[in-house]
């Protein structure tokens, strides 16, 4: 793609007239201006590889000489304020918005490798953050169900799905539409890792795992702030996971997310870090299942016929649908064939007879089966109704859930 970076690059006579503060802008001006959300400088053999993540993919974006990779990790270590001496250990680092660099926020993470050190950046633009419950792509029926397991008084209502697929906007929405429905009657109160974004009417707090401020020790202190609303950045563990649940047993309201394969499974993880299933069953009130799923180019999608062997995934009288899109790839996409993204969510809502199921410790395909029966509409269900309206891609759903998921 033509950009900032490759116009001066190709301005530059000599290696050694390219300067490096400049250089590095400029590979985040290009970033932002693509709509990417990370940014991969990386190291190969003949070169150093550019790559931006746009809507969850990764795409190259430039090559640089090999002999910068010191020079560009450098400059992101006193950027974030890391030791830029050393270059054998991991290091993190946080740089605040600057108008250099579009005024965006940034993640900073360095990482040794046999070819030189790695930097991979995060890149957080607080105008595109909205934390509105009805602005973060989720049908009607999510809407109407999150909000309502957002009303009850205590419980746990867990948000599970892979990293980048949304659960921390939906997490700071679900505070944002608590804070907007009850204002200033209402205790709220965060533990996270980092904290992202501060929040009006929210009291926050950053964990510190190197003075011993863990989840654990944050939230036993918690419990005497007097909260209604806690929310846990993750449960990662079962002292933090046992802690939770207690508290959504004791007339708090408790969000958090936790990472599992799939919704279901959520259950057999909490098991696994040494809950009782009655403890489950008591003080889980639902889980949110979230993917984020590229939506087709407006300006190249045209109709398609998907590769036969993924119509044979789909059941005889859809395999003939003549609704299915993909785009060849325009300048507007970036030649991708899609842009922007759209969340796909399924909402387990724990009624009675799942409560059954939890105490009976059904293995999670069960349970998932227990789920869809009493009303869930699968995330699968929910990708393919996208797919059949032309919204996305076979091929993209496939890439996003996966096959034991329908």
């Amino acid at each position: 793609m033509t950009n900032l970076t490759t116009r001066y690059l190709q301005s530059i006579e000599a290696q050694e007239s390219i300067e490096i503060g400049t250089l590095v802008n400029y590979l985040i001006l290009d970033a932002v201006k693509a709509g990417a959300s990370d940014i991969h400088i990386e190291p190969w053999d003949s070169s150093i590889v550019v790559r931006v993540r746009l809507a969850g993919v990764l795409t190259e974006m430039a090559h640089l000489p090999l002999e910068l990779v010191d020079k560009i990790a450098g400059r992101f270590k006193v950027m974030a304020s890391l030791i830029s001496y050393q270059t054998d250990m991991p290091q993190e680092g946080h740089v605040a918005a600057s108008p250099e660099f579009g005024d965006v926020e940034l993640r900073v993470s360095i990482f040794p490798t046999v070819r030189g050190e790695k930097t991979v950046v995060r890149i957080f633009d607080p105008r595109s953050r909205s934390f509105e419950i009805g602005k973060l792509g989720f049908d009607d029926e999510t809407i109407r169900l999150f909000t309502q397991l957002l009303a009850r008084p205590s419980g746990m209502i867990l948000l599970t799905g892979p990293t980048g697929s949304g659960k921390t906007t939906a997490i700071y929405s679900a505070l944002y539409h608590l804070v907007q429905r009850s204002g200033p009657a209402i205790s709220i109160s965060t533990v996270e890792d980092p904290v992202e974004v501060n929040l009006p009417m929210v009291s926050q707090t950053q964990i510190n795992p190197i003075r011993e401020f863990t989840y654990p020790v944050a939230l036993r202190s918690l419990m005497r702030q007097d909260p209604q609303v806690i929310m846990i950045g993750e449960i990662r563990d079962a002292e933090t996971a046992a802690i939770a649940v207690q508290a959504g047993l004791t007339g708090h309201l408790v969000l958090s997310t936790i990472h599992s394969g799939s919704t279901a499974g959520v259950f057999a993880r909490l098991i696994n870090m040494e809950i009782e299933p009655f403890l489950l069953a008591s003080s889980v009130s639902g889980v949110l299942g979230l993917r984020l799923i590229r939506k087709n180019c407006p300006s190249c999608s045209m109709p398609h016929s998907p590769e036969p062997s993924l119509l044979r995934m789909l059941p005889a009288e859809l395999q003939s649908s003549p609704n299915f899109r993909k785009g060849p790839g325009c300048p507007e996409c970036h030649h991708t064939g899609y842009a922007g993204r759209t969340a796909l969510s399924e909402t387990l809502v724990v009624n009675e007879a799942f409560r059954e199921a939890i105490l009976q410790k059904l293995p999670t395909r069960q349970l998932q089966q227990v789920a869809i029966r009493e009303g869930m509409e699968s995330l699968w269900q929910l990708g393919l109704r996208r797919v059949l309206d032309g919204q996305t891609t076979l091929d993209e759903l496939m890439r996003v859930v996966s096959v034991d998921q329908f």
